[in-house]
């Protein structure tokens, strides 16, 4: 059995200390709040001396992501973490990297916005992340956590799935995730790579064809080509790797879905309602891309459900993949706080309550 060490620790040292023992090669960041110790506990811990792993504070956001990509393309598994505004500023590099089909993990423990906003949590940024933040048509690879442990756990699942798939893969956490102190469980070390991928831009022996990355295709024909491949793939993500959650949906008549620290507090309003004999249930999705629509869609088509409730720390984003999956069959309804604000689980209960009329 893999050995498992015991601490305590606050969710932006979990991620810094999960990539050492995940046998990250490097992490190129700039400092923003509320992600900043990511970057601060791998050099006060001193992660070079510990594996060899590169840590690089760059001149800019946009600096960082491109030494993500020149570091991706030697095969190795690289990483940036960084918040709302500064993955803006990464979003053409992030293009850049999905389209040259290039493995790395990036980490955004978001804040509220627009603009420069507040440093307080916020899940305003599903759109940008689910959707392509940059130019063209490419995925990322999403994962939700909505603990520390998972926060932890999803750096190797994370570099994993974006070498299974030569593509990025996105933690989207928060700034709540990012603070807060919980016991968790690391695994034991993971060895740093010693073998690299037969497409990586590490020296060619002599004799070997020159290898070349690039997302620039200039011939239209030969672009859609690329394209076609793209979207393939995304379809393998779709049919393979879709993760979720259900909690006491096997009787419920009312479904919460809720992602990240929001499901968490969603728990709670369900333990709150069923004590007063209302039979809710939670969905959590834990992959927002690929999103759980066939698993949602199976829920609306159950006669015994008669409506899910959205709730997020946004104006409402995720509700649109809800409804698309459930497709007409049972109302939808919405309840979200703005700016930073967290909810507490008596206000999603009462939002419960007040859109269904639940007496």
């Amino acid at each position: 059995m893999e050995e498992r060490e015991m601490r305590l620790m606050k969710g932006n040292e979990a991620i810094a200390e999960a990539a050492i023992r995940a046998g990250a090669d490097a992490f190129y960041g700039y400092p923003i709040t509320p992600q900043t110790e990511v970057m601060e506990y791998l050099m006060e811990t001193d992660a070079t001396a510990r594996t060899g792993m590169a840590v690089l504070q760059a001149e800019s956001e946009v600096s960082a992501i491109n030494m993500v990509y020149g570091g991706a393309s030697t095969g190795h598994r690289v990483m940036t973490s960084s918040s709302s505004p500064g993955i803006s500023l990464m979003s053409e590099g992030i293009s850049f990297i999905a389209g040259a089909e290039l493995p790395c993990l990036l980490i955004n423990v978001s804040r509220g916005g627009p603009g420069l906003g507040t440093i307080q949590p916020s899940q305003a940024d599903y759109f940008q992340t689910v959707k392509g933040g940059g130019h063209g048509d490419y995925k990322l690879l999403t994962l939700a956590p909505s603990s520390v442990q998972e926060l932890a756990d999803f750096i190797s699942l994370g570099f994993d799935l974006a070498f299974k798939y030569r593509n990025p893969t996105m933690i989207l956490a928060d700034g709540a995730l990012g603070q807060m102190m919980e016991k968790i469980y690391l695994p034991a070390p993971r060895p740093r790579m010693t073998e690299y991928p037969d497409w990586a831009t590490n020296g060619t022996p002599e004799g070997k064809e020159r290898r070349f990355i690039t997302s620039l295709n200039l011939l239209p024909q030969e672009h859609e080509l690329v394209n076609i491949r793209l979207q393939k793939k995304y379809r393998e993500m779709e049919k393979n790797e879709v993760r979720y959650e259900m909690i006491q949906c096997d009787d419920a008549e009312y479904v919460i879905v809720a992602f990240g620290i929001i499901a968490r507090i969603a728990q709670k309003s369900i333990e709150l309602a069923r004590a007063k004999g209302h039979k809710i249930g939670l969905f959590r999705p834990i992959t927002l891309y690929p999103f759980p629509y066939d698993q949602i869609r199976e829920l609306a088509d159950n006669s015994r459900i008669k409506g899910f409730m959205s709730v997020e720390l946004s104006a409402g984003q995720m509700i649109e993949d809800i409804r698309l999956a459930v497709e007409g069959r049972k109302p939808v309804g919405f309840f979200g706080r703005l700016g930073g604000m967290v909810p507490t689980p008596e206000e999603i209960e009462k939002a419960l309550y007040d859109y269904f009329n639940i007496k």
